[in-house]
């Protein structure tokens, strides 16, 4: 008869606590719950690189990314991301000016640690270095003046001769050349701001950038430059690069997904990369 009843009573208290368990995952938010337990893991499980050095290459010439403010101090998103990254691993940025067209390979022959500025993910570059996880989404866009009444829309531009200036070895370049053809895009490895001065003078046509970098200089001079509204490219993907098989990849990539999990990365893409 005990055990009748032990078993009643044992039956009906299971009953209850599956009834409370099932009303609590109804009014709670589980995706909220399951955010905090991984954030809570990562955050405990992030590999401590025990104050090392890493040296970080950046061209300082590409806002938002990096560049060097009127007190001579570097300054942009790059920055801002290394110095919490590092915090979290236990590491000093040493950041390293390299000039784009060496920027890749440097990187891929180890004279770098990492690098930043912005690079596209992509099949081929995959032979030189590695990538981390992709911290920023976006879309090519062209850039004319505001003044240039010859075109209002893409398909306006693509019927007129006029040229486009695009980063050489870039996909800048590669997203020009498919939209006009080679014979109207000419490579340059001037400066973005260089570039928007001649553009703002008449003395060019149009400049091929991607949307994180034309989003800046379109908030500084929106009285003077424009974009279509239309990209010209797919969606790509913005990440660190590394030497093959760096053993620092595993550590950048937990880190900046503890970064995405507690909400910095949006903050920080939300103060540099304005308009995304």
């Amino acid at each position: 008869m005990r055990s009748k009843l032990f078993f009643i009573l044992t039956l009906s208290f299971l009953v209850l606590t599956t009834m409370t368990l099932a009303q609590e995952t109804e009014t709670d938010a589980p995706q909220d719950i399951l955010g905090t337990l991984q954030s809570y893991r990562l955050m405990n499980h992030l590999p401590d690189l025990g104050g090392r050095e890493i040296t970080v290459a950046v061209e300082n010439e590409y806002p938002p990314f990096n560049s060097i403010n009127s007190d001579g101090v570097g300054e942009g998103w790059d920055y801002d991301a290394l110095e919490e990254l590092c915090a979290r691993l236990n590491c000093v940025p040493v950041f390293t000016e390299i000039v784009w067209d060496d920027f890749i390979q440097s990187v891929g022959d180890g004279v770098v640690d990492m690098g930043a500025d912005g690079v596209t993910r992509l099949a081929e570059r995959y032979e030189l270095v590695d990538f981390s996880m992709p911290f920023v989404e976006f879309s090519q866009v062209l850039v004319v003046n505001i003044a240039d009444t010859r075109f209002s829309t893409i398909d306006e531009f693509i019927a007129t001769d006029a040229k486009i200036l695009a980063f050489e070895d870039s996909t800048n370049y590669d997203s020009a050349v498919a939209l006009v053809g080679e014979d109207r895009v000419e490579a340059t490895l001037a400066n973005t701001t260089s570039l928007i001065t001649q553009l703002i003078a008449g003395e060019i046509d149009a400049i091929a950038l991607d949307a994180v970098t034309a989003q800046r200089f379109l908030d500084e001079t929106s009285d003077a430059i424009r974009a279509f509204p239309d990209p010209i490219s797919d969606v790509e993907e913005l990440a660190f690069i590394f030497p093959n098989n760096s053993e620092l990849i595993s550590a950048f990539n937990i880190a900046l997904e503890t970064m995405r999990l507690d909400g910095t990365l949006t903050a920080l893409n939300e103060k540099w990369f304005a308009g995304e």
